[in-house]
């Protein structure tokens, strides 16, 4: 049995979700102003359940092929967001976030996704980690870019969401152009 990840940041905890965050969870995948960013449209109560279900099972497979996990502030359980890192290729992942609209211009997405690509690279020994953003969500693609990923170019009709086709720019990071902050902790605890 794989043991749970848990991953400290500067202002968030990364951990395994739990059958409890419903709610929270409900509160960000169940909001447009977030679904607007993300490639799938706003989601029910049902369909979060389904959400945590699925990622639970995930976790417990025999190699984990998928790092979702629960964005928490630091000294709170309650979940304000969620990033993950899937397999896609050989020593390859994507990258995906998303945070609720209210806790928004925080630094809170850069900071899970820093304390998840450091654990991606020094822990899970991946080679290359690619984003997929699209064009209009200018803070998603400042949030990579701060990060030291590089544009690759665009996805053209990448995702069906909200009713149409939309492209997505693609971003990656290869492991040796990564640039660890001294201040963030990334390993496991």
């Amino acid at each position: 049995m794989p043991y749970p990840i848990r991953l400290v940041g500067d202002k968030v905890v990364l951990r395994e979700f739990a059958v409890p965050d419903v709610e929270d969870v409900l509160a960000i995948i169940g909001d447009e102003k977030v679904t607007e960013w993300l490639s799938f449209d706003s989601r029910n109560r049902d369909q979060a359940i389904a959400m945590i279900e699925g990622t639970l099972e995930r976790a417990q497979q025999e190699p984990r092929t998928e790092y979702y996990l629960a964005v928490t502030k630091q000294g709170g359980d309650r979940v304000i967001g969620f990033a993950r890192i899937g397999y896609a290729g050989v020593n390859a992942g994507k990258l995906g976030y998303a945070i609720a609209a209210a806790e928004w211009g925080r630094g809170y997405a850069t900071d899970a996704a820093r304390a998840l690509i450091g654990y991606a690279f020094t822990e899970l020994g991946l080679h290359r980690i690619s984003a997929a953003i699209g064009p209009e969500n200018a803070a998603s693609i400042s949030m990579v870019e701060t990060l030291g990923f590089t544009r690759e170019g665009v996805l053209r009709d990448h995702v069906f969401t909200n009713g149409s086709w939309r492209d997505s720019v693609l971003y990656s990071l290869l492991k040796h152009e990564w640039r660890p902050c001294d201040r963030s902790a990334y390993g496991a605890r």
